[in-house]
């Protein structure tokens, strides 16, 4: 932690689970993750927004790949990925732009709800199913070639640079719409934890071609993807990036999910200046490992609940905000890697009042430069 007498002077102990920790005077929120959301139906995007107004979440996080059939039991409208067929190289008529008009309305209708997108601009998902990155770099050379890197950027630049159909700005304008952008989800994890290490430049050259765009004083964070688990996902370099505002941990193995784990990397970012965000966590529906939840068979509902509320907890308690992957606006149909959980589902009315419960809960970090009052 800084020692400086205006941090000390806004942070106050707390004594949660035996654990103290210095706690900026902020408190925490809860959100959620849906990868398909620029193909939901209007009827699909109100029964999630809804729902996720209900319990108080205030972030969603989105990506830009493109979906073609219904997901997780959820209608949606097909979408093609942003650069469908070619690497685009910064030429704007070449990029299809579809994902991101769709997610334009979605913004809309999601800060009415009280809302903010996070925005995942690329994900490892889609280099590593084949897309037009991996047709010409492969996935390693995809973070090593400067000429990958050059024609990422780009796009980075197009997204950030797309002007809102409705509004007229472009999205790296619309703090009241937009709480963050990530260059990529998971960034690298298909290489291993060592690659990760060994390449950790890769998320701070993008974040400084995201930040020239933003500027200093955007309103809107500058983050990373997250990695697997903790130790993947909080890295030096990542946190000494001056670029970065939020170092973004994804984990699931229930080691990872426990406030005195969580806890000395709360304390490094503190140290560092940066702040944390817990952007994917779940709770398997199978009685399988928490981080291998492919098959199995369903736990009791008040298992999986007392999981939800363990975990939700502890994450709370060591002052880091949350997203859990995924809430649907549907029940869920228990497909393959079960972490999500239906509005309808028999485990909602729990995430849920977790969720209402971070709000009153303090944090470590202080976001309230991102949750400024809507400009009108």
């Amino acid at each position: 932690m800084r020692s400086s007498s205006s941090l000390l002077a806004g942070a106050s102990l707390l004594l949660v689970f035996g654990v103290v920790h210095c706690v900026i005077a902020a408190n925490s929120f809860a959100g959620s993750n849906l990868y398909y959301a620029a193909g939901l139906t209007e009827n699909e995007q109100s029964v999630l927004l809804e729902n996720l107004s209900s319990a108080g979440m205030k972030v969603l996080r989105v990506w830009l790949d493109g979906q073609s059939t219904d997901q997780k039991g959820t209608p949606i409208n097909p979408f093609p990925s942003l650069e469908p067929t070619q690497i685009c190289n910064g030429t704007a008529s070449c990029y299809n732009d579809t994902v991101l008009e769709r997610l334009d309305a979605f913004m809309v209708a999601s800060q009415a709800h009280g809302i903010k997108l996070l925005i995942s601009m690329h994900s490892w998902n889609a280099l590593d199913a084949g897309d037009v990155y991996e047709q010409v770099f492969g996935t390693t050379d995809f973070y090593t070639d400067p000429d990958a890197r050059s024609a990422f950027d780009a796009r980075l630049v197009h997204v950030l640079n797309h002007v809102h159909v409705g509004i007229g700005k472009p999205w790296k304008e619309l703090k009241d719409h937009i709480f963050g952008f990530e260059a990529e989800n998971e960034a690298m994890i298909g290489l291993g934890q060592s690659f990760i290490e060994d390449h950790q430049e890769w998320q701070c050259g993008r974040a400084r071609t995201i930040r020239g765009q933003l500027g200093n004083n955007s309103g809107i964070a500058v983050m990373t993807g997250g990695e697997s688990f903790l130790t993947e996902s909080v890295q030096p370099g990542f946190l000494n990036c001056t670029a970065l505002d939020v170092v973004s941990i994804h984990a699931y193995g229930v080691g990872d999910l426990l406030t005195s784990a969580i806890q000395p990397f709360v304390e490094q970012a503190q140290a560092a200046g940066i702040k944390l965000l817990f952007e994917e966590w779940g709770a398997c529906f199978y009685d399988t490992e928490n981080n291998d939840c492919p098959v199995g068979d369903a736990l009791p509902t008040e298992v999986r609940n007392q999981n939800i509320r363990d975990f939700a907890g502890n994450i709370t308690a060591s002052g880091i905000p949350w997203l859990y992957w995924q809430v649907i606006p549907n029940a869920d149909p228990h497909e393959g890697n079960d972490y999500e959980i239906g509005v309808t589902d028999p485990s909602w009315p729990t995430l849920k009042y977790a969720a209402q419960q971070t709000l009153q809960a303090p944090a470590a970090f202080d976001f309230s430069d991102y949750f400024s009052a809507p400009q009108h």
